[in-house]
């Protein structure tokens, strides 16, 4: 399958992701945030694990838990904490500053060269982040932004070791055993850390099932489809595609004001993005001279 579809259906997990922000604080109790990643996370994990038939070997069982808690039960945790704290596009831009820890950890766990371009392309869209967290509505809650922060880095270190650790499965069971780990994780925490819910109600479910079926079961399958495929740099950037996501669903749908210089902080975010595609593109193999050499000391 050609590159371009390789990145196009990778950005599609993250330009999804960029509703959680909007469907965490319209449709979701709020005060709640270890006990809805869970609830993200263990159900539909558990569903991806009927369909699929696949249970990962006692032998990678410590890597899927692994897995699971950066990837979900840290980072999830982290995103809600901070969604509910920040305005939705202040909290989505936070997490698109794991793009430039991606470049660092892939090259301390994975040997993988660091690309002067590829820092250009990413120091540019934390420069489109910055932007786009200037605004009339963009209150900084010390809080929500450390939690920002570190989820943005536990998602880092989830995406270099999900490259690092690639089991001979799917995607779509691979994503079934993350989601499950990471949900069975947060449940006793969410248990014993948070009151019980209230009765929900039918927005509540609809929120949930969209973060569920959609955010987390369809986008993540996606997402580590890309990383088996991409490479670490190229897969990371996509991520910035969520902050922007966010800002037009917060103008669009809640009336947020978006000021021109927002518009120019989305601007230089999706060139970054491109750049960043180009910047860590692989290489071309140079055809091997081994045989015309050869040829040439025969003659």
């Amino acid at each position: 399958m050609p590159r371009t579809t390789d990145v196009l259906l990778t950005a599609l997990a993250p330009t999804v992701w960029g509703s959680t922000y909007l469907v965490t604080t319209e449709a979701l109790p709020a005060g709640y945030p270890i006990t809805m990643a869970a609830l993200r996370a263990l159900p539909a994990g558990l569903l991806l694990l009927a369909v699929t038939r696949c249970l990962p070997p006692r032998a990678w069982l410590g890597r899927v838990f692994l897995l699971g808690s950066f990837n979900f039960a840290l980072f999830w945790t982290l995103l809600f904490v901070a969604a509910y704290r920040l305005p939705g596009g202040v909290a989505a831009t936070l997490g698109s500053l794991q793009a430039m820890m991606v470049i660092f950890m892939a090259r301390g766990w994975l040997g993988t060269p660091i690309r002067a371009a590829a820092i250009i392309a990413a120091a540019s869209g934390v420069l489109g982040v910055a932007l786009l967290l200037i605004g009339p509505d963009a209150a900084l809650d010390p809080l929500g932004i450390a939690a920002g922060l570190g989820g943005a880095a536990s998602m880092a270190a989830g995406t270099v070791f999900s490259r690092k650790w690639q089991p001979p499965v799917s995607a779509l069971s691979f994503t079934a055993w993350q989601l499950t780990a990471g949900g069975l994780i947060l449940l006793p925490f969410a248990m014993i850390m948070e009151p019980a819910l209230p009765p929900l109600t039918a927005t509540n479910l609809a929120g949930l099932t969209w973060l569920g079926l959609v955010g987390a079961a369809a986008t993540y399958a996606l997402w580590f489809r890309g990383v088996a495929r991409l490479e670490p740099g190229a897969v990371s950037i996509l991520g910035m595609m969520s902050p922007v996501t966010a800002v037009l669903l917060g103008w669009v749908v809640l009336g947020e004001a978006l000021s021109p210089l927002q518009g120019i902080g989305a601007a230089i975010v999706l060139g970054s993005v491109w750049a960043g595609q180009r910047a860590n593109r692989p290489a071309p193999q140079r055809a091997d001279a081994g045989p015309i050499k050869a040829a040439v000391k025969a003659a």
